[in-house]
């Protein structure tokens, strides 16, 4: 039987049955963005700025990415940022004796924070709090820590969390599918909300793109139109017993079990046989807890991973099985536009 995410790029049959409860969906959601934005429900605030990342399209838009980039050339600009993150796959309070909201620490359990929030921490160095009211963990945020700008992970739906900036991220490839909210499409809200964002980030990594209708999206928003690829890194070890790093250079030509447990697995592995890998593939749905029987694969072949799979997994004392970091490459100038706004404060 086929998943739901299969019709959600078509209209279909399935979407067109789908669609009355698409429509109560949208409306939902935008009379709550609506009492949000007249008073009606009350936004928390800090006396910070907060830089809202997220998406109109569930999941697998290349967010985390964008947030590390974010944050460091933010350092890099003489700011002290911080991040805000639902923390999804995070144990809940009745799992663990734990409240929310945590601030995130490689010494602690995973399992407390998530796959993308410790990626966050251990790129960027900078304080990260995982909450499921975001709310809350800006307030903390705020009060613990020296921060001067607050990025939260997502959110762009988290009405009761006040932002200064909105950034939606864009796949250049999949766009927003057959347009139809949840459950008859994959949006959380209708496009008309890219009307109000101050920025869409068209996410070009993937080789597929739609090059029409990201032309028809700059022209029609030329000032707030930017686009996000990727810079591949060297192939790192899962295990530290196997030192030196490698590149997909390196795996040319071989055969390799390709795991990803994300948004958009497929991203991930047309990137490796674009590379000229050999790919056995492997998907998990987003945010996946793997288990060390996951992995019981034919030994002869090396395990190839996203880095977000690789934090879960690095207790499992995996052999030949390594990671391939990504980092976000950008044109500069949205850099200058953000602080420009941040001066404004």
């Amino acid at each position: 039987m086929k998943s739901i995410t299969h019709y959600w790029q078509s209209i279909n049959f399935v979407s067109m049955i789908l669609a009355p409860v698409s429509f109560l969906f949208c409306l939902v959601v935008f009379f709550r963005g609506l009492f949000y934005r007249s008073g009606l429900l009350k936004s928390v605030s800090v006396n910070i700025p907060v830089i809202v990342v997220g998406n109109i399209y569930i999941g697998g838009n290349g967010k985390t990415p964008f947030v590390i980039w974010l944050v460091e050339q933010l350092k890099q600009a003489g700011y002290k940022p911080a991040v805000v993150s639902r923390g999804y796959g995070a144990l809940t309070e009745k799992e663990t004796d734990v409240s929310w909201p945590r601030l995130v620490s490689v010494q602690d359990d995973i399992r407390l924070f998530g796959d993308e929030p410790l990626i966050i921490h251990q790129s960027t160095h900078c304080p990260v709090v995982v909450d499921p009211d975001r709310s809350r963990a800006v307030k903390k945020i705020s009060q613990d820590t020296d921060c001067n700008v607050i990025i939260s992970d997502d959110g762009l739906q988290h009405y009761a969390m006040s932002r200064f900036i909105e950034i939606n991220i864009t796949d250049a490839k999949r766009l927003y599918g057959n347009g139809l909210c949840l459950p008859a499409g994959p949006l959380r809200e209708s496009t008309a909300r890219l009307k109000s964002v101050d920025y869409i980030i068209y996410n070009i990594s993937h080789v597929g793109s739609n090059e029409t209708l990201l032309k028809e999206a700059v022209e029609k928003f030329p000032e707030k139109i930017f686009s996000m690829d990727y810079e591949l890194l060297s192939i790192k070890p899962l295990s530290g017993e196997m030192l030196q790093s490698m590149t997909l250079e390196d795996f040319k030509g071989k055969i390799v079990h390709a795991v990803a447990g994300i948004g958009d697995p497929e991203r991930f592995f047309t990137l490796l046989k674009n590379n000229g890998l050999i790919v056995i593939e492997h998907p998990f749905s987003d945010h996946y807890q793997y288990k060390r029987d996951d992995f019981i694969f034919d030994e002869s072949y090396p395990i190839v991973m996203t880095e977000k799979d690789a934090v879960k997994c690095q207790s499992f004392s995996l052999s030949k099985a390594w990671y391939l970091p990504v980092k976000a490459k950008i044109d500069p100038m949205l850099l200058s536009k953000i602080i420009d706004q941040l001066k404004t404060y």
